[in-house]
């Protein structure tokens, strides 16, 4: 089975353009299984924090648990920044099929929509535009979290491997 993983900067879109890739599908009758990073995090006890060793351990993590996932045979979007491509590689590595989504957002509407406080906060390790590593070769990459001919193409390739 497949996992797709939306990746991009903090508030790009990736979780929207997730839910809207689930509820198409879900409208074709197929199920999906959704892991959005914050979702996550908060279910995890203790929930990890964001130094490095913790990011690594989170993705570590989030990637062999959307592997368990998929492995049951339901495909798996998550939704995660996964800021290093190491973080990507490594899920691709123990998925059965990885399909990386790049969300292209430009940095000035990131910052503008920043729900969370994140771009206006710059914590520590914050993954902006200085430690992000775009996918190398994306399968599909997106303009922002509503694009409806990236939703179509990340849905047509979920039925043709599923």
């Amino acid at each position: 089975m497949i996992v797709v993983w939306f990746t991009g900067l903090p508030s790009s879109g990736k979780t929207t353009l997730a839910r809207a890739v689930q509820s198409r599908l879900r409208e074709r009758g197929r199920p999906c299984l959704l892991l959005d990073s914050d979702e996550v995090r908060a279910a995890l006890v203790p929930s990890p924090g964001y130094d490095d060793a913790a990011r690594d351990a989170f993705y570590h993590t989030l990637a062999n648990l959307a592997a368990l996932c998929a492995r049951q045979g339901t495909p798996v979007l998550v939704a995660a920044t996964a800021h290093l491509r190491r973080f990507r590689e490594r899920a691709r590595a123990v998925a059965p099929e990885l399909v990386e989504v790049h969300v292209a957002t430009p940095i000035d509407e990131c910052r503008r929509r920043d729900p969370k406080g994140l771009w206006a906060a710059r914590l520590p390790g914050f993954p902006g535009p200085e430690i992000y590593e775009p996918p190398a070769d994306p399968a599909v990459t997106a303009s922002g979290g509503r694009d409806p001919a990236a939703r179509d193409r990340i849905v047509d390739r979920i039925v043709r491997l599923s």
